[in-house]
């Protein structure tokens, strides 16, 4: 193998398995998540409101179904990357961890149907006030907590690796730290916030560290995603493993750079908050756009991918144009407008369908279904427009002032056309979405899993 070929073998079997349980519980959560978006739209409907049992049902059902398909399928994929080893160390806590993620995920479902919720729409991890939901996020967060000390210890922990392959596994150790630093930062804000605070406001910054920080995380692991995608695709990366390792190492100075924050503002300050942006705005791209350029032009040299996988260069063409687009519009963003969801939207996307390439790449190493077909090889196409439509349709109503978290202040033709695009593009990402996971699931089924390929 080429030393810039940047793949990680298949695991062990009693790897393989863990693995499988961290993308079935990400893959749960967005079926889950989607169940609850036909709830929201139901929530519009005259009749069914009337007749559903709780208050502000709406904001219920969104904040249960950001938790999961963001908060939730996020972090699983995170334990599907980091148990994707060889290692056969630390296997119980491993199987521990993924238990309890997934013990407090269905509590979280379950939750709006104990009791009166008091939805809260705060930053990162919007709450519910019920003690229930509490339950089920502490839980999930015990499992996230418990993967991520497992993978510390196991991050490198393979013999005969090749150049890409210890690079590929230096991200993401890179990203075991990110998460290290976000589980601290969250014990930080919540130690130090003042007294005063409630609601909104509270949980506003309990989260806004460590959802800032855990970014970086996502990123480090997308750039994993596109560097794995490129080699499979046939894309030769004319970038070295020890540039990249480099880059890995520089992407994480942002998150060495938040201890100093926590130190110099009080977490309950506006300075708090406004350096964690400028900390996202300015460090977010250190290594993503590097990466980003050496991918795009693998694409770009070698436009026609290697036979079979065709699927993978497709997921990596629209992650990495989502999340330049979401990046780029982050530096428009002037006041609270929805240039904002614009701009996190784009962002997020961008590294969800790296992990959904993945995902199709895994599940032969898994021993299951390769997916294949023209409708397949769509997928990623489908969805990655929509949901451009959809932030375009934001930032350009964003850009006529629309406010954010607020509905029906659109008076102007703009507004109005700015936020029919949205909602066109949002119906064909949904529609992108459906059939990720159709396909998942037909891939998956029982009776159709096979020997893995090595």
């Amino acid at each position: 193998m080429l030393v810039n070929q940047f793949t990680l073998p298949a695991p062990a079997s009693n790897a393989c398995k863990l693995t499988t349980g961290w993308l079935l519980l990400g893959l749960a959560a967005l079926v889950i998540g989607g169940l609850y978006t036909i709830l929201i739209v139901l929530s519009r409907t005259p009749f069914f409101q009337e007749i559903v049992p709780w208050v502000d049902f709406f904001r219920t059902a969104l904040v249960v179904h950001v938790n999961l398909t963001v908060l939730v399928w996020f972090l699983a994929f995170a334990g599907v990357f980091w148990s994707y080893t060889n290692s056969m160390r630390c296997l119980r806590l491993g199987w521990a961890a993924l238990m309890l993620a997934s013990l407090g995920t269905l509590i979280i479902v379950i939750s709006p149907f104990t009791g009166e919720s008091h939805p809260l729409m705060n930053n990162y991890v919007p709450v519910l006030q019920n003690p229930v939901f509490f339950i089920g996020l502490g839980v999930f967060g015990s499992g996230f907590c418990l993967l991520v000390i497992r993978s510390c210890f196991t991050s490198f922990d393979s013999d005969n690796q090749t150049s890409g392959e210890s690079s590929l596994r230096f991200g993401l150790f890179v990203a075991v730290v990110a998460s290290l630093f976000a589980l601290a930062a969250l014990l930080l804000s919540y130690l130090g916030i003042d007294a005063g605070f409630e609601g909104l406001a509270y949980y506003d910054r309990l989260f806004w560290g460590s959802g800032h920080i855990i970014q970086f995380s996502h990123t480090q692991l997308m750039l994993v995603a596109w560097l794995w995608l490129a080699t499979v695709s046939g894309g030769y990366l004319r970038i070295s493993p020890r540039v990249t390792l480099f880059l890995f190492l520089l992407g994480l100075q942002p998150v060495l750079a938040a201890p100093v924050i926590y130190l110099v503002f009080d977490v309950s300050s506006g300075d708090h908050l406004f350096w964690f942006i400028q900390l996202m705005k300015y460090g977010g791209a250190i290594a993503a756009v590097p990466i980003g350029v050496a991918t795009t032009l693998a694409i770009a040299e070698k436009w026609r991918p290697a036979p079979g996988f065709e699927i993978e260069r497709n997921a990596l063409l629209f992650s990495v144009l989502l999340f330049g687009v979401g990046g780029s519009i982050g530096f428009m963003i002037s006041g609270s407008t929805v240039t904002v969801p614009a701009h996190y939207h784009g962002s997020i996307v961008g590294i969800t369908i790296a992990f959904m390439g993945i995902s199709y790449h895994l599940l032969p190493h898994l021993g299951f279904r390769k997916v294949e077909g023209r409708i397949a090889r769509w997928q990623p196409g489908i969805y990655g427009t929509g949901q451009l439509l959809h932030i375009i349709g934001l930032a350009w109503s964003g850009g006529y002032n629309v406010a954010r978290k607020s509905t029906g202040a659109e008076r102007g033709f703009e507004q109005i056309a700015g936020m029919g695009l949205m909602g066109f593009g949002g119906l064909v990402s949904i529609i992108g979405g459906i059939i990720f996971l159709v396909l998942m699931y037909l891939a998956m089924k029982p009776g159709r899993k096979l020997t893995r390929e090595p």
